[in-house]
């Protein structure tokens, strides 16, 4: 009997008369332990930015003060990670450029299925790894470490339903009262944040037909700015010994395999979710333009449109990438065609390999005839003018 009534006082009273989503549990699960942290620091920064618009006499419940405050988060949250995209991407170019030796590798043991081929082809593998300084797992680290933050975010603005409609708060500082300020705003006063697509086509509620126009417009839009963030990378930032590559051609499958996959998934977020996405996907596509525009792969279109850059500013990249001024890099490039044109000239002539025969006939040519004396007589038994 205890145990029941336990259990009916960690279950919340409901504040709507007929809630659509299950009451919330008060015990934690495995994934909502580890999710945790994520979502209370997502709380925190999403709540400072209400705060912030609050002060200045936006309404606590406004759809453009939460909007806003969407906006907010995914700035402090994806400038955090500045420096992780940067080595991303750094990774995915390494990757691409050494995909034409890997690929001379591969070739090297294509059919050997011994033990011994199979660990001298790791090893190759692993010492061209070495050699640029990337591996594969490096690409792959950022996104990874990036994930939980992610997740956080999504169920954080994913839960604000379910809690305002049981009556309860977030993990952290999103209180009962602000998550119920959430559920209660609009997004230009007809669309509330928390519905998503299918929800709003399902229950027709009053004005859902705007609901639906703007949801349409915003997954939309969510999915071309992934599709244009994907097509700036393979059109502009790759060398062309990378486009022959199988990672190209599979990021060849992912520019439309990606948009696919958001389109069905794209109609269960709520609306603070797609906002969230698409202005994250903004901030991705302005990021990797600047970062193709300054930092592009050797070789690569984007790399050719900066070196002409330079040139009409009267610059030019260096051995080292520095921007150096055109008539230090003039100079430079005349000292290294000098110095690799004394190294050529001291360095000793390879000697052509020699047939049996040809070395035969020079070996006889050096030697003296056997027939002539060495002062100059005929062979013995003739007797020269001066004899006679």
């Amino acid at each position: 009997m205890d145990l029941l009534t336990a259990a009916a006082a960690a279950t919340p009273t409901p504040v709507v008369p007929t809630p659509t989503t299950p009451a919330p549990s008060s015990s934690l699960d495995f994934f909502s332990t580890i999710m945790w942290p994520f979502k209370f620091i997502v709380e925190a920064i999403l709540v400072f930015w209400h705060w912030i618009f609050t002060s200045v006499g936006l309404p606590a419940d406004a759809g453009l003060t939460w909007v806003l405050s969407i906006v907010g988060l995914v700035i402090v949250v994806r400038s955090a990670l500045i420096p992780l995209f940067v080595r991303q991407i750094k990774s995915q170019r390494k990757m691409m450029e050494i995909a034409p030796e890997l690929r001379k590798v591969q070739e090297k043991y294509r059919g050997k299925k011994d033990q011994l081929s199979r660990e001298a082809m790791s090893r190759e593998t692993m010492a061209l790894y070495k050699k640029h300084g990337t591996t594969p797992v490096s690409s792959c680290l950022p996104l990874l470490v990036q994930m939980p933050i992610l997740l956080g975010m999504f169920y954080t603005l994913s839960d604000v339903k379910k809690h305002a409609e049981w009556g309860v708060g977030g993990v952290g500082l999103l209180t009962k009262d602000l998550t119920w300020q959430f559920y209660e705003a609009k997004l230009f006063g007809v669309a509330p944040l928390h519905t998503s697509l299918t929800e709003a086509i399902g229950t027709k509620p009053d004005g859902w037909e705007a609901t639906v126009t703007i949801l349409v417009i915003l997954v939309v839009l969510m999915i071309a700015s992934q599709f244009i963030t994907q097509l700036q990378i393979i059109s502009r930032n790759l060398s062309p010994e990378a486009k022959t590559g199988q990672a190209y051609q599979m990021q060849k499958i992912m520019l439309y395999v990606l948009p696919l996959a958001f389109i069905f998934s794209g109609v269960f977020f709520p609306l603070g979710v797609v906002l969230y996405w698409f202005t994250s996907n903004i901030w991705t596509m302005v990021q990797q333009f600047l970062v193709i525009r300054n930092l592009p792969t050797p070789g690569s279109d984007a790399a050719k449109a900066r070196e002409e850059r330079l040139a009409r500013r009267g610059k030019a990249l260096d051995a080292q990438g520095r921007v150096i001024p055109l008539e230090k890099y003039q100079a430079e490039q005349q000292r290294l065609y000098e110095e690799a044109q004394r190294a050529k000239a001291e360095a000793p002539k390879r000697q052509q390999p020699k047939g049996k025969q040809r070395a035969k006939k020079d070996a006889q040519r050096k030697s003296p005839d056997e027939n002539t004396r060495p002062g100059g007589g005929t062979a013995a038994g003739q007797s020269s003018p001066s004899d006679s």
